[in-house]
């Protein structure tokens, strides 16, 4: 007898989802950015996917903050834009710190007012909030909608599809390329 996905399942499979969707999102608005910016398109990011880590990081926090909760947009946009602030700006110096890795720096960036050591940038955060406030207020919801009423088999499919790929991402592109590379 086969056993249908149960709520809490489905939950997980679309905040998986969100998450990755955050992480290209990312990657999407730092390739614009960074052609804006510099005057040509690099790739953004140490993995080989389209995707960023700290973006998903940051989707998954809004999306377990935002799921089932409705918040007025004028919060949910402080919210995201402190949250990433303060996402950013401790991985950044984290990074640096611990491991002596700058994947970013906003000191020699266009448009980096309110800049903190470089780590974060009034910029940066305006737009995180903007994103933020559009993934919560829209996305979430709407994305959680279709995950509760998608056909189970092609859902679980793409999703451990999306764990393999960007598993094994994290795995090669980071980890493995790191250790060969002798760092970041």
């Amino acid at each position: 007898m086969k056993k249908e996905l149960t709520e809490g399942q489905r939950t997980a499979i679309g905040i998986f989802l969100l998450t990755i969707m955050g992480a290209v999102i990312g990657w999407v608005y730092e390739m614009i950015f960074y052609r804006i910016d510099l005057g040509y398109f690099i790739k953004r990011g140490h993995g080989f996917g389209p995707w960023l880590p700290i973006y998903a990081f940051g989707a998954l926090g809004l999306a377990l903050i935002t799921y089932k909760r409705k918040f007025h947009p004028a919060l949910l946009f402080f919210l995201s834009m402190v949250g990433s602030g303060i996402l950013e700006y401790v991985t950044g110096w984290a990074l640096y710190r611990f491991m002596g890795v700058r994947l970013w720096d906003y000191n020699v960036e266009i448009w980096n007012w309110g800049n903190i050591d470089g780590f974060v940038c009034a910029r940066s955060v305006l737009i995180f909030g903007l994103f933020g406030m559009i993934f919560g207020a829209v996305i979430v919801p709407r994305f959680m909608k279709f995950v509760k009423q998608a056909k189970e088999r092609p859902l679980v499919i793409i999703s451990a599809v999306l764990a393999i790929v960007v598993g094994a991402d994290v795995i090669f592109g980071y980890i493995i390329k790191t250790v060969i590379n002798g760092g970041l």
